[in-house]
């Protein structure tokens, strides 16, 4: 929680330790042990560990209790001496403290005198002043530093605080010459002073501020989560160690929040440490709010933890996340053998240009792209994106490798540049590249579609899946021969890994496709739709009135006609659309806007750093510096998550700077000095390899058939 700023009134203060959970604040939980209490006055006595009609919290820290403690006890001493002042009696004789021991001791006493009688009173110092409390609570680097601070330099030092934090920076790295050079340049000398926040300041005040902001945030975000549900993301993976680490994140419309970080490695944590993990977070989260578990990939471990949660939780679904499934059938289909063979052949012109300076120089002269590789956030769309780019620089390389420039190059009479200079001019090649581009461009996109803009997806999987083989079957002239071996990849993933019941009821329940010419409920959509109903539904006779309004629904009756008009379903999303025109069909209205804002990724399109949550969980830490590193990730990963969520539009081309191993860039043979060019030769022409060529591929007539059905697996 939030550092505590001992100025504020407890009755105050209390509201940052506790969630109301009606409008009336009746019943309020406790932000630490979870426990309801009724009312924020009662939840004081909950912190303070003020025993009476009430119990003590166990999980608060110590300074949250001791803060509320002497608060409510120093309410009671004063009404106590304000009683005492009441009755006309003569003060009674007050305990002195016995010198000798506090000199003994060696410390001073100090003497005051009476004001009644004039009795002197020895106050050792060792008692606590009335400040000792506002001193503790203060962080020691705190508050105070922002002291004499105008508002401008608190927003330039928090928006550079906020800078650090965001990105993970060391707080050391606002003291190097070029950080502050870099800010003299934007700013007058003496303006990039006032601004530069200290390390301290990054360590106190700032942090205090940003972390108290960042959990009013996630508080908002909170209160959501009963009306609209949620769900639960996992981003699983192993470190270097051989760890199996996650991270769990609550995605829902009002946007995604870091919960925790954990290390379920089973040698280490117990064989069922994934499954004590997701219990313990259905508990923190509430499992009336949980929609579904979206999982970062599938194995048998996965499967079977689903299977005992869903048996537990009947209204839970577990999905997985459907850039990860995307993503599995793009590298099925890289494993054709004729697309295998098309892409060898793309990265050998594209290791041939960018291993050699002076050729790659050429390549920016020609193509108006100035780069052949296209890396993307998405790395199994990465071969598909570079083949795109290719060929639609087609007539650029051609023109590039007849070029007088080019045929004056040293390169150009090499073998290699010979090789590569044969690809170019070779016709089946290209065949093979726009063979491989018809068959995976809908896949990329479909990744882009349900990424576009953050909202909520699960009324659209469905229909974009479909759209998917239509346009491939499009591509290929509706020849089944040549669509048929893709269908088959995108059919597996789909029947054994991506599809739930609720895509099913996304795509009925969804007004901007259910009110359309091509819509169609299949056997599959139906019975989707009957299996989440009795699985959502609290019991037979809300099962029965859903069943009864969804009849309005499909008939277009009352507000869902009105809804229908002015372009509505287009304005809205499909959740809001609910909220707006189904209120007269309440049990419906509900169901249908806990399913539709739900979302069918999973964590691992935030990216969120792993690193901070490997060094979270390196090793076991005293009790301060642990919280200081959960405070530290905690604030890290939600601050990524918020601007994750006001971001521009998704796009799956990602410029970064791509790793220096990259295999679409680096010729192994050529930076080690060896000659390798008769291997680069045999393997582009698929001579003595028992591979066969591109062009006996094309003549037989395309792939060879389906990529065995085993799916990477994970530990977690």
């Amino acid at each position: 929680m939030a550092p505590i700023d001992p100025t504020t009134e407890p009755s105050k203060e209390a509201y940052n330790h506790g969630m109301a959970l009606d409008v009336d604040n009746k019943r309020v939980q406790c932000c630490y042990c979870g426990k309801i209490v009724p009312g924020f006055n009662r939840l004081q006595h909950h912190l303070g560990g003020i025993r009476g009609n009430i119990t003590e919290c166990p999980d608060v820290p110590v300074e949250v209790k001791d803060f509320f403690r002497h608060s409510l006890v120093s309410v009671k001493v004063d009404h106590l001496v304000k009683e005492i002042g009441e009755l006309d009696h003569p003060s009674p004789p007050l305990k002195r403290t016995r010198t000798s021991n506090v000199k003994a001791n060696g410390v001073k006493s100090q003497q005051a005198v009476s004001p009644q009688n004039g009795a002197t009173i020895a106050r050792s110092s060792l008692s606590k002043p009335t400040c000792y409390y506002k001193r503790r609570l203060t962080s020691p680097n705190g508050n105070a530093g922002k002291n004499g601070l105008d508002l401008d330099s608190i927003k330039g030092k928090r928006s550079i605080g906020r800078f650090f934090l965001e990105n993970g920076i060391d707080f050391c790295a606002v003291s190097s010459p070029s950080f502050n050079s870099m800010m003299g340049n934007f700013l007058q000398s003496c303006e990039s002073k006032r601004f530069i926040p200290s390390i301290a300041e990054l360590r106190g005040w700032i942090f205090d501020d940003e972390l108290h902001e960042i959990e009013n945030y996630v508080k908002k975000v909170r209160l959501t989560w009963p009306l609209t549900g949620c769900s639960i993301l996992l981003d699983g993976w192993t470190d270097h160690l051989g760890r199996s680490l996650i991270n769990v994140v609550v995605d829902c419309p009002e946007g995604p929040i870091y919960l925790r970080s954990e290390d379920v490695s089973p040698s280490t944590k117990g064989a069922n440490a994934l499954q004590v993990l997701l219990e313990a977070v259905l508990e923190e989260v509430g499992i009336q709010n949980v929609v579904q578990i979206v999982a970062h990939t599938s194995s048998d471990c996965l499967e079977e933890i689903s299977k005992q949660l869903i048996e537990k939780h009947r209204s839970l679904f577990w999905t997985v996340s459907a850039t990860h499934c995307l993503s599995l059938i793009l590298d099925k289909i890289t494993m054709i053998d004729s697309i295998k063979l098309t892409l060898d052949n793309a990265k050998t012109i594209t290791k041939f240009i960018y291993s050699r300076a002076a050729v790659l120089m050429l390549l920016r002269k020609y193509v108006s792209s100035h780069d052949l590789v296209r890396p993307s956030s998405i790395k199994s769309a990465t071969p598909f994106l570079t083949l795109e780019n290719i060929l639609s620089e087609k007539s650029n390389l051609e023109l590039m490798f007849t070029s007088s420039e080019w045929l004056r190059s040293s390169w150009a009479s090499s073998v290699e540049g010979q090789l590569v200079t044969t690809l170019i001019n070779d016709s089946s090649f290209w065949a093979g590249v726009n063979l491989a581009v018809k068959a995976s461009i809908p896949l990329v996109r479909a990744i882009s579609l349900i990424n576009e803009d953050g909202t909520p997806n699960m009324g659209v999987i469905y229909e974009t899946m479909d759209q998917v083989k239509e346009t491939i079957c499009e591509e290929f002239g509706n020849k089944i021969s040549k669509y048929t071996p893709i269908w088959k990849i995108i059919d597996e993933i789909w029947n054994t890994i991506l599809h739930s019941p609720l895509h099913a009821a996304g795509y009925f329940l969804n007004p901007r496709l259910h009110y359309t010419e091509d819509f169609f409920s299949d056997t599959e959509v139906a019975g989707g739709l009957l299996i989440t109903i009795v699985r959502m539904a609290a019991n037979q006779s809300t099962q029965d009135l859903i069943s009864r309004q969804l009849h309005e629904y499909a008939d277009c009756e009352g507000d869902f006609k009105v809804g229908t008009d002015n372009n509505s379903k287009e304005r809205f999303s499909p959740a809001t659309w609910w909220i707006h025109f189904g209120r007269h069909c309440p049990d419906l209205q509900k169901l249908a806007v806990r399913i539709l804002s739900q979302t069918c990724n999973g964590a691992e399109v935030y990216g969120l750093r792993r690193d901070i949550a490997e060094k979270l969980l390196s090793s076991k830490r005293e009790i301060m510096e642990y919280n200081r590193l959960h405070n530290l990730a905690y604030l890290h990963y939600n601050l990524k998550l918020k601007q994750f969520k006001m971001r521009a539009k998704f796009d799956i081309v990602n410029d970064v700077v791509v790793d220096p191993s990259e295999d679409w860039i680096v010729d192994e043979s050529y930076q080690a000095g060896g000659d390798g060019s008769e291997r680069t030769f045999h393997t582009i022409l698929g001579i003595g390899s028992g591979s066969t060529s591109l062009i006996n591929t094309l003549k037989e007539g395309g792939s060879s058939g389906v990529p065995p059905k085993a799916e990477p697996t994970s530990e977690v």
